[in-house]
């Protein structure tokens, strides 16, 4: 606040009496260099809350208020990030994609493939184990199964079993053959091609929208 306009805030009798040199002026000047830094940060305050504005520092901050904590498991404000501050502006961004479709299928891809980086997750579920999800970790992302275990615990169904297991492992066999019903992927689900960093595409025929 200038010195100007808080000294029109004052009564008439401390306005005459603070002119140059005098002890009120003074007070006056200090008063205004004290404001200073404050409003340049709320001349500004939008850039805070914008997910490719915000200073590095801040972005840990905003990806805990998009429900997003269990990508940045960090403990102290000091800890290391997990992963590049690009990577976690771009789930900042999609928060509210990521919370619409948290618990299904495209949620829990999309938000791997953001946090990661990298494409080509796939999830399985075995037709002799109801409830269970496996999900199958391209080898580009071999060396983040801490960051992915983290996103796929939160991103599931409560009711359902998980492993995560990488492109490594043995493979369980071909799937079944589906039945002619089932011929056609669900769209959204199967579908839904890998998406790019700080891009994520809609759905080309979107599925219900979760209860």
């Amino acid at each position: 606040m200038r010195r100007a306009a808080i000294e029109r805030l004052l009564p008439a009798a401390y306005q005459r009496a603070a002119g140059p040199g005098s002890v009120l002026g003074a007070l006056l000047d200090v008063m205004e260099a004290l404001h200073a830094p404050d409003e340049a940060v709320l001349a500004d305050v939008d850039a805070l809350f914008g997910p490719y504005r915000t200073p590095d520092g801040f972005v840990a901050y905003l990806t805990r208020w998009v429900a997003m904590d269990h990508v940045v498991a960090a403990p102290r404000a000091d800890a290391p990030l997990p992963l590049p501050a690009g990577r976690l502006r771009d789930l900042v961004a999609h928060g509210a994609l990521l919370a619409r479709w948290r618990g299904t299928p495209y949620g829990m891809r999309t938000a791997l493939e953001l946090a990661t980086g990298v494409t080509g997750f796939v999830l399985d579920e075995p037709p002799d184990r109801p409830f269970h999800l496996v999900v199958r970790v391209p080898p580009a992302a071999a060396d983040r199964l801490a960051l992915v275990t983290r996103i796929v615990e939160a991103e599931k169904p409560a009711a359902v079993t998980v492993e995560v297991v990488t492109g490594d492992s043995p493979d369980p066999g071909p799937p079944p053959t589906p039945e002619p019903d089932d011929a056609e992927p669900a769209a959204g689900v199967a579908t839904v091609r890998a998406v790019g960093r700080a891009h994520v595409p809609a759905p080309h025929d979107p599925p219900e929208e979760p209860s």
